[in-house]
Parts: structure tokens; C-alpha cells; sequence
């Protein structure tokens, strides 16, 4: 008799049960712990045999819910210095929780899932569900087989799918595509025909890693930065090779790896919080912060969001471009304060 697969588990649920259990524990688990016991593991854990592939998932996991800005911390075992076997994760529950004199009635939470999850692949995708996160580990009181439940009536703004389903089709039948692409610093999108080898997620962000054959390379393509539809491209038939997406993984990872930028923040603002608790984030003096990313354009989106309370040391470039889009804030606000100030003045005489 052939064996069951296991029921694949939504990426939400899972990091929704691995932040509820790391919550749940105040000495900590194991990674072992969380693959044999977790909601989105367990069902696919091997007890005694090879659980590389759920490993590197958890690995993944876990720095998803650092860049959603969860403390999530490692203690070692005494005497076992090093051992990542013995390493254990938990979440503070103090450093996580809700403000005392912040509370929700179940319909408030209710709502605000709704909204959360509304917007769950959308552009605001890495905010809601951060707040999502924050509003159901903190104990919200919502049935979701209720009136208000949120599996009954929570829409699906799914921006990624326009993208994300093609593209998987594609995957499946070997077929190369065309789309429209919008390079980092152009305004202009440009057509590109690609053979798809892998989907991946890296910093909580959609990937896809492709065959150009315009210049005959592997390039890494951001799927929220595609624009129209991905339509079929006649170029015969292309299957990705085994172990496409490790290599795109691991490629990124070497991106990720070697892009560093000297960062200043404001002590104990947000920006500070945050960016700490980025993976792989060091201390690099008093109130500077080293910090790792794959994308300069979406780095300096992220730290332009955070006002005067960060300032790029290094690179220079990085702090052109979160400089050019400040001014570029403070420009629209000013014409549309201009607009404001000539149409909407008092005609009294």
C-alpha cells in the first residue's frame, strides 16, 4: 500500500505554531523538539530518519520570523558550546507582548485579521502579518468557525498570484515565459523571455530564479516587481534541473552574505529594534548597526520608512537612493500642499 503524503500546511499556519510554541516556553525548544511536535513540521517529520529537507525549512522559517521583527532567541546548553543540535529557540513573552493598557474585544480582533490577512501577499505582506502574528499569539478571543471567523470571510488580495501561479504552471510543464519586468531604478519595465528553473522565498520575498535567453544567464527575478500577465513563450520545452532551488537558496544566501551596509539609529527607537533582530545583524559600534541584505532598492524602501531615525553610513550609494526617495516624499507632500493651498482658500470677502 503506497503511503500517505502528508497535508501540506500553509506557510502562515506554520509560523503562527512555531511562534505560539516558542512563546509557550520559557526554557526553550530544540530544533528536534519543534520538527516532532510543531503544527506545519510534525506532519512530515521522520522520527530517526533523514530530515534534511524539514531542517532547512525551519531554517528558512526562522529567519522569516526575525525579519518580521519577532525576538526570536537561541540559548546553548552548558557544555554543548557550539552544538546546533542542542541549541534551543524561544520567544521572550515579555519583549512580544501587547501593551498592558492595549486590548482587543474579540470583534476588534476578528477585524483586524480580516484586514491582516487581506493583505497577507500583498505589498503590505511582511506588516500584516507581522500584526496578524502579534494580535492571535497575544491571545485573541476569535473562534474562526464563528460569525466572524476569518476562514469564512476573509478576502484574498493576493497580489503575488498574478505572478506566482503562471509561473508555477510553468515550472510544471517545463515551459518557458514572457513578462514584463521592472529593473531596480527604472520606471519602464522591459520584456524578458526566461526558462523558469525555481520558486523560492528569501527574506520573506517571491523569487523566481530563470534561464534568461537574451543573455544567456541565470538571473533572479523579485515576482512583486513583474508587471501584466506571464504569457507562454514558444521556445520549446525547458525542465529545470534536480536541485534548482537549493542552488538559487544558497546563491542568495551568498548575495545576502557579502551585501553589508553601516547603518546609525536613533537608540530605542524602532528602527533600532527591528533592524536588530534582522538576521545576521552585528553591532558595529555604539548605535551602528551592520546589516545584510540581497536587494539595495528594497533595503533603502525599508529604512526611508523609518524617517530620521536611521542614517546610511556605507555605502554611499545605498544612502543616495534612501536619500533620493525622502526627497521624493517631501516633494510629493509639498505639491499636494501647494495644490491644497490654491483651490481650497477662504472666498469670503
Amino acid at each position: 500500500m503506497p503511503a500517505t503524503r502528508a497535508p501540506r500546511v500553509p506557510a502562515e499556519e506554520r509560523l503562527f505554531s512555531l511562534v505560539l510554541a516558542l512563546l509557550s516556553t520559557e526554557s526553550g525548544l530544540t530544533k528536534a523538539e519543534i520538527l516532532a511536535n510543531v503544527q506545519g513540521y510534525r506532519q512530515r517529520f521522520t522520527p530517526g530518519g533523514d530530515n534534511a529537507s524539514l531542517e532547512r525549512q525551519f531554517e528558512r522559517d526562522k529567519d522569516d520570523v526575525r525579519e518580521l521583527g519577532i525576538p526570536l532567541e537561541t540559548i546553548e546548553t552548558p557544555g554543548a558550546a557550539g552544538n546546533n543540535q542542542t541549541l534551543r529557540y524561544r520567544i521572550p513573552k515579555g519583549e512580544y507582548d501587547l501593551p498592558l493598557d492595549v486590548r482587543f474585544t474579540p470583534d476588534e480582533s476578528a477585524l483586524l485579521s480580516l484586514a491582516a490577512m487581506a493583505w497577507r501577499e500583498g505589498a503590505l505582506s511582511a506588516d500584516s502579518r507581522r500584526a496578524l502574528l502579534k494580535v492571535r499569539s497575544a491571545g485573541a478571543d476569535e473562534d474562526p468557525a464563528g460569525p466572524l471567523g476569518t476562514a469564512a470571510y476573509a478576502p484574498r488580495l493576493r497580489t503575488r498570484d498574478t505572478a506566482f501561479e503562471p509561473l508555477r504552471s510553468a515550472l510544471d510543464r517545463a515551459a518557458a515565459v514572457r513578462f514584463d519586468y521592472i529593473t531596480p531604478g527604472e520606471h519602464e519595465p522591459r520584456q524578458r523571455d526566461v526558462a523558469p528553473l525555481a520558486l523560492v522565498q528569501h527574506g520573506g520575498r517571491w523569487m523566481l530564479a530563470a534561464h534568461e535567453f537574451a543573455t544567456d544567464s541565470v538571473k533572479n527575478y523579485l515576482l512583486s516587481r513583474i508587471v501584466g500577465p506571464v504569457t507562454a513563450h514558444h521556445a520549446g520545452q525547458h525542465p529545470a534541473p534536480a536541485g534548482a532551488g537549493e542552488r538559487a537558496l544558497a546563491e542568495l544566501d551568498r548575495i545576502w552574505s557579502e551585501r553589508t551596509a553601516r547603518i546609525a539609529v536613533a537608540p530605542g527607537s524602532d528602527a533600532e529594534r527591528r533592524l536588530r533582530r534582522r538576521r545576521g545583524t552585528e553591532v558595529d559600534g555604539e548605535g551602528v548597526l551592520l546589516v545584510h541584505h540581497v536587494d539595495p532598492h528594497i533595503l533603502a524602501e525599508e529604512l526611508a520608512a523609518f524617517g530620521p531615525e536611521v542614517r546610511v553610513l556605507e555605502p554611499a550609494a545605498l544612502r543616495e537612493r534612501v536619500v533620493a526617495r525622502l526627497r521624493a516624499l517631501v516633494a510629493d507632500h509639498t505639491d499636494a500642499a501647494g495644490t491644497a493651498d490654491t483651490t481650497g482658500g477662504d472666498d469670503r470677502g
